[in-house]
Order: C-alpha cells, then structure tokens, then sequence
C-alpha cells in the first residue's frame, strides 16, 4: 500500500504504537504522536515506541536498538518499562534480535533484557532512588508518598482505603515545585506479605491499565518504608500481574508482552497530522 508501517501491542494492556524506523527517518512531531494515541482520530495508544538503531539516532548505547519512547500527549519520556517488554517482543519476533538475552538502549540508559521461554520478558530496570517524600491530592483527599526515581520521577502513596475507589478521571494535584518536569503518581494497597494492589496516573498520559516503572516504584518505596535490603513482590495492576524485584541498587520487571496487530498509516492522515 506504500504507507507508514506500524504495529500495536501492549504488556498488561498497557498499550502503544510501534513505529519501525530503523535509520531514523520519520519526522515523529508532537502533534503526531498525539494523533496516534487518540482514540478516536487515530489508532489508540497509551504511548508511541520508535524502533530506532541508536547509531542512526547518534545515541550511544551498547546496544542495537534504542527505543525513542513518547508519551500520549506528544511528549518524549525517558523509559517505560511495560513498553521495553513490547519493544523486545517485536524485535524477536521480527529477527531483529536475537534471544534469550540482549540490551536495549533508552533515555534512562541501557536495560538488559531476557526473553523467558513462555513469551514473558525481564527487562534490568536499574536503580529505583528515593528522592524525598511529598503529598498528592485527589479531589478533596490527601495523600502522603514516597517519591521514587526509576529513570523518571515518581510518587508512591500507600493507603488503607481500597484504590478501587479513587477518581482518578482528573489529574491529582502535586507539588509542581517538587517535580516540576511532572510525575507519575501511584496509589497502593497491601494486600499481604510480598503482594500489592496499584493504580497510577501517568503524567501526559492519565490513568493507564499499567505502568512498569511504576510498579518498580512502588516495591521500592515498600522496601524503604519496611527499612529491607532486598524486595520481591507480586504487583497486581488492572491490566494483569508482574513480578518486581528491587535489591543491592537495581530492580527488574518480570511480564507479558503482546503484539495485537499490524499494518499502514494513510500517508495523506500522517500529513494532515504534521
């Protein structure tokens, strides 16, 4: 058909565009990006993932592929780990790489990654930092959190009341002094010894069925309110369930990554988006 190839996948439904560009070639604005991930102007996505070669990119990186990640609202974000997990299965499936173990390059640095036997993918997430801690507000209710950095910022609020019920259509207020570039805010229940419950509202995006880096996130703040050295748990999110680990610095995100369709973007709607 002659048009801009893409696919759509998602991990644990959170869900992106892949845009195969392997010399960097595409003119990938903004406003296109927004394009795509509306629902209903375009294909739908929590996000965009540019299949780049970081040599091509001029990004250095021990690895082939760099994944030039954008979130919903056209703005560029520097890692997502459920979009790592897509962005490996789309390389292996389309032999661009081969498993079970290789790196990817990201705005928050390498990830190594491994491909498990039953499709899941473990992405090295790096270190998950506690920064300070801050407040967040949905509606009239205050929460307390944790704020966590995983390559890009977060803050983990722990709460009795069951996240079920939070409204969480509308951005929660934060302190804009204290992230000013944003954040992701997550909002967790314990539900016993290695087993938690979490919503997040992504900034740029708003409330999504999972966020990688958030889930790491908030097994970090976990493990620093609990004062352990070392943290494994089970996270459950509305789109499905990980496993994260946190420990000695690093943390990794164990997951599934699906690849739903593909096809062609209308070059004539690709430039009426520009």
């Amino acid at each position: 058909m002659g048009g801009i190839e893409f696919l759509k996948g998602h991990g644990t439904q959170n869900d992106f565009v892949l845009l195969p560009d392997p010399a960097a070639r595409l003119d990938l604005t903004p406003a296109r990006v927004a394009a795509l991930c509306d629902r209903q102007r375009g294909i739908g996505a929590d996000g965009v993932l540019r299949v780049v070669r970081a040599a091509d990119l001029g990004v250095e990186s021990a690895g082939e592929w760099f994944m030039d990640y954008r979130n919903a609202d056209g703005s560029i974000a520097e890692m997502c780990g459920n979009g790592v997990r897509v962005f490996v299965r789309y390389l292996v499936d389309a032999g661009l790489a081969e498993g079970p173990e290789f790196v990817i390059g990201t705005r928050a640095g390498d990830r190594p990654v491994v491909v498990r036997p039953d499709g899941a993918v473990t992405v090295q997430m790096g270190p998950a930092t506690i920064t300070g801690s801050s407040v967040t507000m949905v509606g009239e209710q205050s929460f307390s959190g944790v704020a966590v950095d995983v390559g890009n910022p977060h803050l983990v609020s722990f709460t009795e009341d069951d996240v079920a019920g939070l409204d969480l259509r509308d951005q929660p207020a934060y302190d804009r002094d204290f992230f000013p570039d944003g954040v992701n805010l997550e909002f967790v229940n314990a539900l016993g010894e290695g087993h938690l419950r979490m919503r997040v509202y992504e900034r740029g995006v708003g409330e999504t069925r999972a966020c990688g880096t958030g889930t790491v996130a908030v097994v970090a703040a976990a493990q620093h309110l609990a004062g352990l050295e070392t943290a494994e748990s089970v996270v459950d999110i509305p789109g499905g369930r990980v496993v994260v680990t946190v420990a000695h610095g690093e943390s990794t995100l164990t997951g599934p990554a699906e690849i739903v369709a593909r096809g062609e973007l209308d070059e004539a709607w690709w430039s009426a988006n520009a």
